[in-house]
């Protein structure tokens, strides 16, 4: 594994997909068991210091004088498809991006990825694609679209029957396990972490280019 890799995973495995409770989420019913049991789509989200690539004019002076160009990755939307025996995740997202130098038309190409990661910590698959934004003479900014595929096997983005039942038993109070958060248990958080599945998008970058984003 690469330095870079390791890198782009420690940053990327540690973003937090913010959210709230919706339709198939794990949700607490007054302390007293779980109403729902979640879904076997997966989250969608860009990891921390992805979101954002900055170019510049010299290799390897990262002041703000000799910034080139910025892009920015925003609007990320999803469509899933669980009907088949593979889970399909379709991710769109649009790439703003301003330039310092207006001078002239311009064309380039940055790249990003598409990878699912299971149980919060591993890479299952990873695809890389290009986004192509041209600047007209004179235009500071540009906007483009990207796409990305990206599918689980429902089989295993699905919790064992015995775990949701254990999850969705009602506890009365004098039971003995009244008092224990299944939540807590450990073969629960295994399962539950086994079965879930998020798919990240983000660019591709190399590692100066992402410490710079996490260290700016």
């Amino acid at each position: 594994m690469t330095a870079r890799f390791r890198l782009f995973s420690a940053l990327a495995l540690s973003a937090a997909l913010a959210g709230c409770a919706g339709s198939g989420d794990i949700v607490l019913d007054q302390g007293v068991g779980i109403t729902a049991v979640r879904g076997v789509c997966p989250g969608v989200g860009i990891p921390n210091n992805t979101g954002d690539i900055t170019l510049f004019r010299v290799p390897g002076d990262a002041t703000a004088g000799n910034i080139d160009v910025v892009a920015a990755m925003t609007n990320v939307r999803s469509q899933c498809s669980d009907s088949g025996d593979k889970v399909h995740t379709q991710v769109s997202f649009d790439v703003l991006a301003r330039r310092t130098d207006v001078r002239g038309s311009r064309t380039f190409t940055v790249p990003y990825f598409v990878v699912v990661v299971r149980g919060g910590t591993a890479v299952v698959t990873k695809r890389v694609g290009q986004v192509t934004l041209t600047f007209a003479d004179g235009q500071e900014r540009a906007q483009a679209s990207g796409t990305g595929s990206a599918w689980v096997d429902k089989a295993e983005a699905t919790l064992p029957s015995e775990i949701r039942d254990q999850l969705t038993r009602r506890r009365r109070a004098g039971q003995q396990d009244a008092a224990v958060d299944p939540m807590t248990l450990p073969e629960v958080k295994a399962a539950i972490a086994r079965a879930t599945f998020d798919v990240l998008v983000g660019f591709q970058m190399s590692q100066d280019q992402l410490v710079y984003n996490a260290t700016r």
